[in-house]
């Protein structure tokens, strides 16, 4: 068989009611009961920038697949960026222009699909994520020619491009494919505002990139960050009634990296100036204070919680800490945002696997890695995340 047949027949078909797949996994037995799977995995970064990286071809290693299979993991996140399958001469322009945003590169798509069957043969769900989307990314998103949020040349590009992953994934089912529509929107302005992005502005992009995908497959699993760098739940985006006008319902994501000053310590393009103060858990203000504890990290967390009562999935699309974290600090950090997060039955995906925030090859100067099969194993870090 094809790929190409693989993925048109793979799975059963997509079923009826995208937020009722709870059979068959880890669920909690409170009061908190998710509309989604609660599942647990990785990001992998094969396709997350495109800028620098001159491969013709790039996918995701099967080593990386059989080890999340095997340490007992049953997702992961693909942050991709679009222009890696846009066939023009940006590599050496190094721009995309507004009229390019929808040539489109088959051949490149093909890795996409391969990376999808191998984690799917290992009973590993697959999300795919615009982490650079026409007209943003939150990284350098100074390099898109349009704006996402303003510019109704990048929002038809954008549906554009859902429309095409509707279409290639189709036979693939919920239980195996979801779709997580952009990473991490900007800070939300006051509507009105001509520049920035505002809550409207998301609830219209986002529900654009919706419709798109319905349009071919009317009840594909679909997630959008929360506002603000995916720190706050989109109201805008949950039905308040059953009405005709009201949006379709979507799950949510939250992101995991708070406080920010521990889980981005010395990482470049966080602590830009090196001057967040060292990291301890619990951190403590200047004045000997408690500012970020378990009891305000619950604080933090609970809209989501209620979220989750209100019968909108919610996942946790990245979490983690930056090899320059002490591990000690990491992993007591982790404990407590994984208990958190588990008590109200919402699932993670840790950035990364294999890298700086990862578990295999961290770099981390205070860890006493086990050799695991050519591989430099985090076994602490890995338990942790076990227990979740």
């Amino acid at each position: 068989m094809k790929r190409r047949d693989f993925l048109k027949t793979a799975g059963v078909a997509v079923g009826a009611t995208p937020f009722l797949l709870n059979a068959g996994y880890p669920q909690t037995t409170g009061e908190f009961k998710n509309a989604i799977p609660r599942w647990r995995g990785f990001n992998l970064l094969d396709y997350f920038q495109a800028m620098g990286d001159s491969r013709a071809n790039k996918t995701v290693q099967e080593d990386d697949c059989n080890m999340i299979r095997d340490f007992g993991f049953d997702m992961v996140r693909l942050p991709m960026d679009y222009w890696f399958w846009i066939k023009t001469n940006w590599r050496q322009t190094r721009r995309i222009e507004p009229d390019d945003l929808c040539t489109i590169d088959e051949d490149f798509l093909e890795n996409i699909d391969k990376t999808i069957e191998m984690l799917n043969e290992r009973g590993i769900h697959a999300s795919i994520n615009l982490h650079r989307a026409p007209g943003y990314c939150v990284n350098n998103p100074e390099r898109e020619s349009c704006s996402l949020w303003k510019d109704k040349i990048a929002e038809d590009a954008f549906a554009y491009h859902w429309d095409m992953f509707a279409k290639r994934y189709k036979g693939i089912s919920n239980e195996k494919l979801s779709f997580n529509l952009i990473n991490e929107s900007p800070n939300a302005a006051p509507d009105g505002d001509e520049k920035r992005m505002t809550a409207e502005d998301y609830r219209r992009v986002m529900t654009r990139g919706a419709d798109a995908i319905r349009a071919i497959s009317s009840d594909r699993m679909i997630i959008i960050d929360g506002l603000n760098y995916g720190n706050i739940v989109c109201e805008e985006m949950v039905p308040s009634k059953r009405e005709q006008g009201d949006p379709q319902p979507v799950a949510q994501s939250v992101h995991a990296y708070t406080p920010f000053e521990l889980t981005h310590y010395r990482a470049s393009w966080g602590d830009r100036n090196s001057s967040f103060p060292d990291p301890t858990w619990p951190s403590y203000r200047a004045n000997g204070d408690v500012n970020w504890d378990r009891k305000r990290l619950e604080q933090h967390y609970a809209p989501w919680g209620e979220l989750v009562k209100r019968g909108v999935g919610v996942h946790c699309g990245e979490a983690g800490c930056y090899s320059r974290t002490p591990h000690d600090v990491m992993l007591a950090w982790l404990n407590d945002t994984l208990d958190i997060l588990t008590g109200l039955d919402i699932g993670y995906s840790i950035w990364e696997f294999r890298g700086s925030f990862g578990i295999v090859n961290s770099q981390r100067a205070d860890v006493e890695y086990e050799d695991y099969h050519g591989y430099k194993l985090d076994r602490k870090m890995l338990e942790v995340l076990q227990k979740y």
